[in-house]
């Protein structure tokens, strides 16, 4: 079992944990995904076009935030903020009842977890441990496969028992409370 150990110090246990919320909340809708634009009236084209926005908002913002994130001495209240704005994108969806609302949404999400992700990962590679890099960036690997695998089954559970809205409004909670949580940390934590 040795092999499997991987040193944590506090900081990367509260990043990894953290961030785990915030990859469920986004696994529980990706593979529903086009079911959910079905229901506001799309189709696959239209589910593809929204999840390729997403994309590209995240790639064009990702540029500006890592200049950002260089110039920002507390990148975890940058990470914080996005966790924030994630969250109540997927409010948003509660709300959504055209694909063009719906494309707004998933360039605000897409926005917003591109301009938290330099940010963390800055935060994450301030608290590693040279020695130990490999095993720690490979926690977090491990972490982000774990999250999409947990969300994916969870969100269809959830969709199937109760449906989109109840699975949006966890979606947000989980993504608030992170926030929160690292917004309320004393700074020196991480």
């Amino acid at each position: 079992m040795a092999f499997f150990k991987i040193p944590l110090n506090k900081a990367l246990k509260i990043l990894l944990g953290t961030n785990a919320l915030i990859l469920v909340s986004g696994a529980m809708l990706a593979p529903i995904y086009a079911l959910f634009v079905d229901k506001v009236g799309g189709s696959l084209l239209d589910a593809s076009i929204t999840g390729g926005a997403f994309a590209f908002a995240a790639g064009a913002t990702t540029l500006i935030a890592g200049r950002f994130a260089d110039k920002i001495k507390q990148n975890e209240l940058i990470v914080a903020g996005g966790y924030g704005v994630i969250a109540f994108g997927y409010l948003l969806y509660t709300q959504a009842n055209s694909v063009l609302f719906l494309l707004l949404v998933q360039v605000l999400i897409g926005s917003a977890e591109a301009f938290y992700s330099p940010a963390f990962d800055a935060v994450y590679s301030k608290h590693l441990n040279v020695d130990k890099a490999g095993r720690q960036w490979g926690a977090w690997e491990s972490t982000n496969y774990f999250s999409l695998s947990i969300g994916a089954i969870v969100g269809g559970i959830i969709v199937t028992l109760f449906g989109f809205n109840t699975l949006f409004i966890l979606m947000a909670t989980l993504c608030f409370t992170s926030a929160f949580y690292i917004y309320r940390l004393p700074r020196r934590v991480l």
